[in-house]
């Protein structure tokens, strides 16, 4: 795996308390914040998609009928016995 290089801005204050804790590693620290706030992205996204696709069936339910006298198989048999 090839990494890269990222750098952010921190306030002077926090950098000053980081400097006084060196034996924590803190590259390690902010990959695992950044790996825990993309799971909980996609976590959360892929529940609006879950969402979303249950308020589609529930639209798509709701907008069907029935029509007396129409049966769908036999209008796709009238349309292949046409070709």
């Amino acid at each position: 795996m090839m990494s890269v290089v990222v750098s952010f801005r921190i306030d002077r204050k926090i950098k000053r308390k980081m400097d006084e804790l060196k034996h924590i590693n803190w590259s390690e620290i902010v990959r695992r914040a950044i790996i825990e706030a993309i799971r909980r992205e996609e976590t959360k996204n892929r529940k609006k998609d879950l969402t979303k696709v249950r308020r589609a069936a529930l639209r798509s339910e709701r907008l069907s009928r029935k029509v007396d006298g129409w049966s769908s198989v036999e209008e796709i048999r009238r349309w292949r016995e046409r070709r």
